[in-house]
């Protein structure tokens, strides 16, 4: 899954054809800490279209009773579930990002990672978000789509988030059909990525500041200690 993530240079996106950026000045701050349930922000609209704008990360599908949200949609399900299967089939998203977290058990506690582009350059997650309208209130949310990890991320967690790369990005937003978008979904490449242990301090989302993507040493807890 995908939990946390950074987006440390917003005023840096480069995304060519932006028609509408009507977005709060706060989401345009660095963040190093963007957690499910926070405003994020998003590229919708068509590849020859694009406009950016904010969304609520954790997908509330329209025909829901209530605004409970997904924070991920698996890859495996978009077609089948009826959470995702509209949104992916008419609303796909780019949710820019620079690097995001994932955690391993070690020992009592979980050990965050973060894994990011070796240049660290920003990238974008495929994404599907839809619209919520219930009693005079509206939520316009978005959901990460994952898959299963490459081999730097097998070593953490049995998923990964989808990483567009900048030749994907205008083909998950165009509309081909769901095989040729179903082969965007496949796990990054390893050899293009790197990732450190960071404090656990990025646990708590009222913390974001720079510290949080700055490499810490992990004494890691042998598996056959006891105590007695």
């Amino acid at each position: 899954m995908c939990g946390r993530f950074t987006l440390k240079s917003p005023l840096r996106l480069k995304f060519e054809g932006i028609s509408d950026a009507r977005v709060p000045p706060p989401i345009l701050l660095p963040r190093y800490n963007i957690a499910p349930s926070q405003e994020v922000l998003a590229i919708t609209g068509s590849e020859s279209e694009r406009q950016l704008s904010t969304l609520v990360w954790g997908l509330i599908p329209s025909w829901s009773k209530e605004p409970k949200g997904f924070i991920n949609a698996r890859s495996e399900t978009l077609q089948s579930k009826a959470s995702f299967n509209d949104s992916f089939q008419r609303r796909r998203c780019l949710i820019p990002a620079d690097g995001f977290y994932e955690w391993k058990r070690q020992g009592k506690i979980k050990q965050p990672y973060y894994f990011q582009l070796k240049d660290e350059s920003q990238f974008a997650f495929a994404g599907i978000w839809d619209r919520w309208q219930k009693d005079g209130a509206s939520v316009m949310s978005c959901s990460i789509i994952t898959t299963v990890p490459n081999e730097l991320l097998a070593q953490i967690h049995n998923r990964m988030p989808v990483m567009l790369a900048a030749d994907s990005q205008d083909k998950w937003l165009s509309d081909s059909g769901p095989r040729d978008l179903m082969a965007l979904l496949e796990p990054f490449p390893e050899d293009e990525m790197k990732s450190f242990p960071v404090s656990t301090r990025v646990n708590h989302t009222q913390i974001d500041e720079p510290s949080l993507v700055e490499p810490v040493e992990v004494v890691e807890e042998p598996e056959n200690l006891r105590l007695f």
